[in-house]
């Protein structure tokens, strides 16, 4: 069986790519080689831009696959380009949606595919939602052997699962609790949320992965794990050997105070999420998670404390977490001497 994967070094795909390999598939990976330290052996790299479509088409022109991954696809305008390329050339095309296209706010906490999806909130998840349509749409219309999988939080080594934090990446918040200072958590830190390894997402993707009865199908890939907010802020200080000191804020102040929170948190975080995998589970029978998180965070962070180039410091967050902390604090003083 032959696969090609259209990126294959991210958080998500570099787990797919060991196992597919190490389960026997002959993988392809198309991507401009600048993570070649994670490439899986036994696997061929194509070295191109996909969004060069000429370039691509060239290289391309007598391989046939089983499967084709698009990972790094975001607009319409990109799988029409996949649906363009591999227009019988694969027998599967699975499309890398996300689980924060699902319908914000939820009608319902349990969600499954059947879940409907609208995120009035982020634009990423709107596009992610347009992609699918117009996949199954070409499906529908042209057989065109399409996929959808929504993955939610899935993490791996190189950082840690947490709801607030700046563009650089999760570090800072690590630094913050290990030098005692206070974090920033939306809400009340009671709403639940899930994580998954990106070994255990591994685990279901390949399972779909040449499944007919996987095609024309939506299907998300999940731990069966959901834990508060305020739980998983534990995990990590009991892994650190620290309190977290947790300052709660409402998710619409810290939106309004920096509206890259808008997205992440009214379109996703906010939100209690606890996922039903029957479907995956009927789709590879003997799919179970088995990487709890607080195994999982202790993984991740001994693998960031003993890689330096990880810890990315990031003082415009640095500065955004004591200043948001301490209008609350002033706010709330003002109002106790009202």
């Amino acid at each position: 069986m032959k696969a090609l994967f259209i990126g294959g070094t991210g958080t998500i795909s570099t787990a797919v790519s060991r196992l597919s390999v190490g389960s026997g598939w002959e993988l392809v990976l198309l991507n401009r080689g600048r993570r070649s330290e994670v490439v899986p052996e036994k696997s061929k790299v194509v070295k191109a831009d996909i969004n060069d479509e000429k370039a691509v088409g060239g290289l391309i022109h007598d391989m046939r696959f089983d499967v084709v991954v698009d990972y790094i696809a975001f607009d319409v305008a990109q799988v029409e380009r996949d649906i363009r390329l591999f227009t019988g050339k694969t027998r599967q095309f699975i499309f890398i949606s996300s689980a924060s296209a699902y319908q914000k706010p939820l009608s319902h906490y349990v969600i499954t595919e059947g879940t409907p999806v609208a995120n009035p909130y982020w634009e990423y998840s709107r596009k992610k939602i347009a992609c699918e349509n117009r996949l199954m749409e070409e499906y529908r219309k042209n057989g065109f052997p399409t996929t959808i999988v929504r993955p939610s939080y899935t993490y791996d080594e190189r950082s840690i699962p947490v709801s607030v934090h700046g563009r650089k990446g999760s570090w800072q918040v690590i630094d913050r609790i290990r030098k005692g200072k206070s974090i920033l958590v939306h809400g009340d830190g009671t709403s639940l949320w899930t994580m998954t390894h990106n070994s255990d997402f591994a685990k279901g993707f390949v399972g779909i992965m040449g499944n007919p009865a996987a095609i024309g199908e939506t299907i998300q890939i999940t731990s069966d794990e959901s834990l508060t907010w305020d739980a998983i802020y534990n995990c990590i200080g009991d892994t650190l050997g620290m309190e977290v000191k947790k300052v709660h804020v409402s998710s619409d102040f810290l939106s309004a105070c920096d509206n890259e929170f808008e997205g992440n948190l009214l379109g996703d975080k906010a939100h209690s999420v606890v996922f039903d995998n029957s479907k995956l589970k009927r789709l590879v029978p003997g799919f179970v998670a088995t990487v709890p998180f607080h195994e999982g965070v202790r993984l991740s962070l001994h693998h960031i404390l003993s890689h330096p180039e990880l810890q990315v410091p990031d003082e415009e967050f640095e500065r955004f977490s004591d200043r948001v902390i301490m209008v609350q604090e002033d706010a709330l003083s003002k109002f106790k001497r009202m």
